[in-house]
């Protein structure tokens, strides 16, 4: 007679948990072929439960063709390929847990503790009651016109972005975004990336079958001279604010990065990462703003801005190619959800997204003063220099040492650090990159400050010193 417990189903159905136990055991060979299984009543009294139970999995197993149905005989077990691997495969790949580290600065993302959720929650609850009618209806493949609107708005009143809600495209993020560039500006297209620079963009673009080049960084940003010199007709760049080195792009090397797509047909992809939280003079024009010829595309996301778990990005096309767009990628579904856009378009509307930048751009001000003056005051302040602290939610630390990254990294992890180094950033090995903290400072609260100093303290004491 076939046993199972049924009190380890959890909540799936009593018909379905059979079915499933079932059907494992004929993929596993445990029920051979030609095996005649127990009649409806039999197994339902074993099993204690109902014989509508067990007729719902006979029947499913039946529909499949894992069973054969005899009038007047039974049910048998039909022939299948034995898969005995099949029902494991769940066990043999456990999900994986983050480590709990005591001290992470390697997280590149804003801190959402902030964030003014019964505001959000409010909106939440106004868009379910008034908007039965469109929140139910099919979005428009670019994103709700009411959030692209919202989100030209707030181009034009931050940035000085003269743009149409029309050019606006809506999507799950900016690596989604990432994706579909390859297939807007043609997979024969070569890719210029900063170098260093944010890792996973190449990983897309490679991932999508383009080509990518590095280019290096000089003390104005991407290198025009070894852009020049490559066979790129893309660029993705961070003119106003580049993680990791925070280097910020003069409007010299904005004009020539635009004569440079003019005269090669090329398209520059600026990614205006983390440009919001500037603590120091006017915020940076974007490269978008200035272009003349419609060369640019403009990237950004919610990501940062409101939390991580915002997956909610937005890209510029200039009008050429939201002609391409339309014609040949304009069958794509917009990836947000519809109640989120609603949410977030009320959200940009009503003046909360402007309120809640100011708030944490006051927030994070102070905390970046706070945790650079505990490094300062922390028995390692004579061996670390601090570098570009104007802007963004990281600045870099560089260490006086002899000892290597990996080295530092090892040893730091076993205290239950993690720790980002500028040279983990860089595509090809540079020594001025090396001993560089790229120090992510957004997570770090007062009340975690103390134990994060005596933390690199203790990295530091045991690192030998050097010259730099």
């Amino acid at each position: 007679m076939l046993t199972y417990d049924m009190e380890t189903r959890g909540s799936l159905p009593l018909y379905e948990y059979l079915y499933r136990c079932i059907r494992s055991d004929i993929l596993s060979g445990v029920l051979p072929e030609g095996a005649r299984l127990p009649s409806k009543r039999a197994l339902a009294e074993h099993l204690q439960i109902s014989v509508i139970t067990v007729e719902g999995a006979y029947a499913q197993l039946e529909a499949e063709g894992y069973l054969l149905a005899q009038p007047r005989r039974g049910f048998f077990v039909a022939a299948v390929e034995h898969s005995p691997s099949s029902e494991r495969a769940s066990v043999s790949c456990p999900e994986t847990h983050p480590v709990p580290w005591k001290l992470d600065l390697s997280r590149n993302q804003a801190d959402a503790s902030r964030f003014p959720t019964s505001t959000w929650a409010k909106l939440t609850r106004q868009v379910l009651t008034e908007s039965n009618d469109t929140l139910f209806s099919p979005i428009q493949h670019q994103g709700l016109f009411a959030l692209r609107q919202a989100i030209a708005d707030d181009l034009r009143n931050y940035k000085g972005m003269s743009v149409s809600p029309a050019q606006i495209i809506v999507g799950a993020g900016a690596e989604y975004l990432y994706l579909l560039l390859p297939q807007l500006l043609g997979r024969d297209a070569v890719f210029a990336l900063e170098d260093p620079g944010y890792p996973k963009i190449r990983q897309v673009y490679e991932a999508c079958g383009v080509s990518c080049r590095s280019i290096p960084l000089d003390q104005q940003g991407i290198s025009l001279s070894a852009l020049a010199n490559s066979d790129a007709t893309v660029v993705h760049l961070s003119p106003s604010h580049h993680y990791p080195t925070g280097l910020v792009t003069p409007i010299g090397r904005r004009q020539s990065l635009l004569r440079w797509a003019e005269k090669h047909d090329g398209y520059i992809i600026e990614d205006d990462y983390d440009s919001e939280f500037r603590f120091a003079g006017r915020p940076i024009p974007t490269l978008q703003s200035i272009d003349q010829t419609g060369r640019v595309i403009y990237l950004n996301t919610f990501s940062q801005t409101i939390a991580p778990s915002m997956r909610v990005g937005f890209m510029v096309l200039p009008p050429p190619l939201l002609e391409r767009y339309r014609a040949n990628l304009d069958f794509y579904a917009c990836t947000v959800p519809a109640l989120e856009q609603h949410v977030l378009a009320r959200f940009l509307q009503g003046g909360h997204y402007e309120q809640h930048l100011s708030r944490m751009r006051k927030e994070y001000r102070f905390r970046r003063a706070a945790v650079m003056d505990a490094f300062r005051s922390g028995s390692f302040s004579g061996r670390v220099t601090f570098s570009e602290e104007g802007a963004g939610l990281h600045f870099l630390l560089k260490i006086d040492t002899q000892e290597s990254d990996d080295a530092l990294r090892h040893r730091a992890e076993a205290l239950g650090m993690k720790l980002a180094f500028l040279s983990d950033f860089s595509a090809a090995p540079n020594p001025d990159y090396d001993h560089t903290l790229v120090v992510n400072y957004a997570g770090l609260s007062s009340q975690r400050l103390a134990e994060a100093v005596a933390l690199l303290e203790k990295l530091l004491a045991s690192s030998q010193g050097g010259s730099y």
